[in-house]
């Protein structure tokens, strides 16, 4: 990147979402910078599991597939999934199927790296899409005609529309004084891999325990993804104990579900929060994925809200240059945040609600959600429109989620 260029939109953040953004970015006139402060990563390991992985539904897999990405990552590693159990230490349980919703499946299990990977080579093979890795912003000027941007390496950018999509510790968020709110859940994700005495059955398994979710997710040859929320300190406990100690307690947690876990891999954790920004755009500014919104993981949805976000917003600013509008005006990016925010919400308080209800052991909860799962799990109406929300078929859909590119 030479000492200053011009840009029309630039993208601080180049994970999931913000990669997602840049490729529905391509094929425009637009001229398109993604800044990511990682240097760029290496190509996803055949033989080892990311730690980090997503449940992507239906609705991010046509997203994905319209972009000309999926293919790239089925030909690294997806590990697809018919069925959902979930179900409390009481017994209580509810049981989903693809098959009830003449489906082949209900989404898929994708190391996140291996998303990263695919978008990559995607953004890769289009002119207008410029990266940037191993660079952070530094400073931030507001000029007549967008925003100047100076990284750490004292490289200069100007751009017309900055893209907020780094995470929920956002730098951009925070330089443009966009306030949120939000808590600590007081619970920390121990996410890792394990092979279990049992196959998974290309099912997704979750178990609330008394200190929270415990998710089984199916990987392939046999293994599954952990995420085990739980106190800070308990997680903490867990990440130090041996491996024999870990898969002893794991299949003891997990009531021996899936057999004896047998092999265990390197073990990580991080904190768990809800954050709401007051304002997904400014004049100029928009945020998307975990730098407006960041949820509990128990429902696995958060990046494909995020996704969603980066659909939405693509199909705005396709809108505007069509209509020869200014892609940075308030009038442009305000019908995005109308569109995304209200949907986001929705989801984020139904997610904390669930986990209040099943984090909290008073008699009269534990009665409520023990009655709530036997009733849901006799009621295939309800059951169905249920699981089709969680699959992303729901709701105010942007085009690249419909499968329209």
């Amino acid at each position: 990147m030479s000492e200053q260029q011009q840009f029309d939109v630039a993208i601080i953040g180049g994970g999931m979402v913000g990669a997602t953004l840049a490729r529905a970015l391509a094929h425009t006139r637009l001229r398109v910078a993604l800044i990511e402060p990682q240097p760029q990563e290496t190509a996803p390991s055949d033989t080892l599991f990311d730690l980090r992985v997503s449940a992507i539904t239906r609705a991010s897999q046509r997203m994905f597939e319209t972009l000309g990405v999926w293919e790239g990552m089925v030909a690294r590693r997806v590990s697809p999934f018919r069925e959902m159990h979930v179900w409390e230490a009481q017994g209580k349980e509810i049981h989903f199927d693809s098959a009830d919703l003449s489906e082949p499946y209900l989404g898929h299990i994708i190391e996140n790296s291996v998303i990263t990977a695919s978008l990559y080579d995607g953004i890769a093979q289009q002119a207008n899409l410029h990266c940037v890795f191993g660079r952070r912003g530094r400073e931030l000027v507001q000029t007549q005609n967008g925003w100047q941007l100076q990284l750490d390496n004292g490289a200069m950018l100007e751009a017309t529309l900055l893209v907020g999509a780094d995470g929920s510790r956002s730098w951009l968020r925070q330089q443009v004084n966009i306030a949120v709110r939000g808590w600590d859940y007081d619970h920390a994700a121990v996410v890792t891999y394990v092979k279990t005495e049992k196959p998974h059955q290309a099912t997704a398994w979750q178990r609330f325990v008394n200190k929270g979710p415990l998710a089984f997710l199916p990987l392939s040859d046999g293994y599954s993804s952990i995420v085990w929320s739980t106190q800070p300190d308990n997680a903490k406990r867990l990440c130090e104990l041996s491996s024999a100690e870990f898969a002893q307690e794991l299949t003891l947690a997990f009531a021996a579900r899936l057999g004896n876990v047998e092999e265990v891999g390197p073990r990580a954790m991080y904190p768990l929060r809800f954050l709401m920004a007051d304002q997904y755009v400014k004049e100029g500014i928009a945020l998307v994925g975990d730098a407006a919104h960041t949820m509990h993981p128990l429902a696995g949805q958060g990046v494909n809200l995020g996704l969603l976000d980066a659909a939405a917003l693509a199909e705005v600013l396709h809108a505007a240059v069509k209509a020869r509008r200014s892609i940075a005006s308030l009038q442009t990016l305000r019908r995005y945040e109308r569109w995304r925010r209200s949907e986001n919400l929705n989801m984020l308080v139904m997610v904390d609600q669930i986990q209040r209800l099943f984090g909290n052991e008073q008699p009269g909860l534990r009665w409520l959600r023990t009655t709530g799962m036997g009733i849901v799990g006799r009621m295939p109406i309800v059951k169905d429109e249920i699981i089709e929300h969680a699959m992303g078929n729901r709701g105010d859909l942007p085009a690249l989620a419909r499968g329209i590119g």
